[in-house]
């Protein structure tokens, strides 16, 4: 007959063991916005590409509520047939299954205060760190950084008489998801470059600034 601690360190064992694989798989399955565009799973990477990609080209084509519908009128034709298959898949075999989506209905779907109230504490962080960032750039606290807003203002000007906005997100989409694996590919020639430009762009700035009249280089607002 087994030792009493034996089997009692066997139990353990096997417990930790099994909660270290669970944990592994829960972490698997858990993927961030960072892992989907760097294709670490090129399943689930290409089902939410493919996704968002065809939620915008609906919206180019369609408007914002026809979208919605037709999605809602897709999700509801899905659970409905399925809800009317088993229930005569139940009358055929007689059997007393219960709901087709007994499980799903029971989960709890609220929120809770404490997530919401965290997320809105910190969207508000970031809102207000925005809106001051706007306030300084506006009322030219830094007359560079103001100078620069204005160009990146002046070049948007002529991406909206090109593209309209259905089109700019189509494009970020693709390039969100088309970028970080070139790049992490590519990462010591693109780092390269943009040191080069980094620097250039510097140099011109200081130059800039140096021939700006003394009373407005780069003060900050008292």
């Amino acid at each position: 007959m087994a030792d009493p601690m034996t089997q009692s360190t066997q139990i353990s064992s096997s417990q930790g063991l099994a909660d270290g694989q669970n944990s592994v798989a829960a972490k698997d399955s858990k993927m961030s916005v960072k892992d989907l565009v760097h294709w670490r799973d090129p399943k689930k990477s290409g089902v939410v590409f493919g996704l968002s990609l065809l939620t915008l080209l609906s919206l180019a084509a369609f408007s914002v509520i026809s979208v919605i519908s037709y999605l809602l009128l897709a999700l509801l034709c899905v659970t409905i047939t399925f809800r009317i298959y088993k229930s005569v898949v139940q009358a055929v075999q007689k059997s007393n299954d219960g709901h087709p989506f007994k499980a799903l209905m029971e989960k709890d779907v609220s929120i809770p205060p404490e997530t919401f109230h965290k997320h809105v504490d910190v969207s508000l962080t970031y809102i207000n760190r925005f809106l001051k960032q706007m306030s300084k750039l506006f009322l030219v606290e830094d007359l560079i950084d103001s100078l620069k807003l204005a160009v990146v203002m002046w070049l948007l000007t002529y991406v909206g008489a090109v593209f309209n906005g259905i089109t700019v997100l189509i494009l970020a989409d693709i390039l969100l998801f088309a970028v970080p694996p070139f790049y992490e590919k590519n990462k010591t020639q693109i780092d390269h470059y943009m040191e080069i430009a980094r620097t250039q762009v510097n140099t011109t700035m200081a130059k800039l600034q140096e021939k700006l009249p003394g009373a407005i280089k780069r003060t900050k607002a008292e």
